[in-house]
């Protein structure tokens, strides 16, 4: 089985570093915070082999436009398979119960 490629994009960065920062400073648990963007990361790469395993996005930013997504936790990865050039492009990392 051919790997695909996992390209993610400069806010995904920030996402994870700001996930991590609201855990372990507003929180008041950097352990928790490490945990968690560690599970986010493993399964962002995960995806190297199953990237359609996400279901289509039906509502919200993103919608409608062949994004998928992936939960870990209270987070939501949001991301596209393209099919053509063998590669999972991650978009966006965000707290599950946010409105976008």
């Amino acid at each position: 089985m051919d790997k695909y490629t996992v390209k993610m994009y400069s806010r995904v960065y920030s996402d994870l570093d700001n996930i991590y920062e609201y855990i372990a400073s507003h929180l008041q648990e950097p352990g928790t915070g490490l945990q968690i963007v560690d599970q986010i990361e493993n399964t962002i790469l995960s995806l190297e082999e199953f990237p359609e395993r996400g279901s289509y996005r039906k509502t919200g930013t993103y919608s409608g436009r062949k994004y998928r997504q992936l939960f870990v936790k209270n987070y939501v990865i949001i991301y596209k398979v393209i099919q053509e050039s063998m590669e999972v492009h991650i978009v966006t990392v965000r707290y599950a119960a946010s409105d976008f």
